[in-house]
């Protein structure tokens, strides 16, 4: 447990780079994940549609059938004729930027905690800057960017953007793997 004490500023400094790498590519660097989403081009009428179906937060199918329906025809009909999609929808009400901020940091803060969790059982003190480098930067890499592979294979969410995901993933690893390089503790 003392060389785990001795990470808490690896630990937050990598958190506030991913946060603030993760603010620029976001807000600053707009035509990176800005097309990743689309709207309709009847908007008023789909949420028209939704709220007359009462549809509340949660994650909705189109056409929505369960296992033992995929054989039905007029189920395979609705399937062919589409669209077929996840939707994700909110509570109502103007989104918290703030709250989601706060969210994410929190995860920043758990994926470098994490890190060096598994640092300590893999590292010594006074460890090679580059093992470091290596071990805490596979680590936030799969914290980071391994996690949007599932959503692209199941969820339908374009490989394209899933691929930007992985890459900012990729640019946070780097950034938590050279914190924790330059912040490791001496032997």
């Amino acid at each position: 447990m003392g060389l785990l004490a001795q990470l808490w500023l690896p630990i937050v400094l990598s958190a506030v780079l991913v946060f603030f790498a993760s603010s620029l590519l976001h807000m600053v660097l707009k035509f990176w994940h800005m097309p990743d989403c689309k709207g309709f081009a009847n908007e008023d009428e789909v949420g028209a549609a939704m709220r007359k179906g009462n549809a509340t937060a949660g994650m909705y199918m189109i056409p929505y059938c369960k296992p033992e329906a995929m054989k039905d025809p007029a189920m395979q009909e609705k399937f062919k004729l589409g669209p077929v999609g996840i939707l994700l929808l909110r509570q109502p009400g103007m989104m918290n930027m703030g709250s989601f901020l706060g969210q994410w940091f929190a995860f920043c803060l758990l994926v470098s905690f994490l890190c060096a969790l598994l640092a300590v059982h893999v590292l010594a003190a006074g460890a090679d800057h580059h093992r470091v480098f290596h071990v805490i930067g596979l680590a936030a890499f799969l914290g980071y960017a391994m996690g949007n592979v599932p959503n692209a294979i199941w969820w339908g969410h374009p490989w394209v953007s899933t691929i930007k995901h992985m890459i900012d993933g990729l640019i946070y690893a780097i950034l938590t793997g050279l914190a924790f390089c330059w912040l490791w503790p001496a032997a």
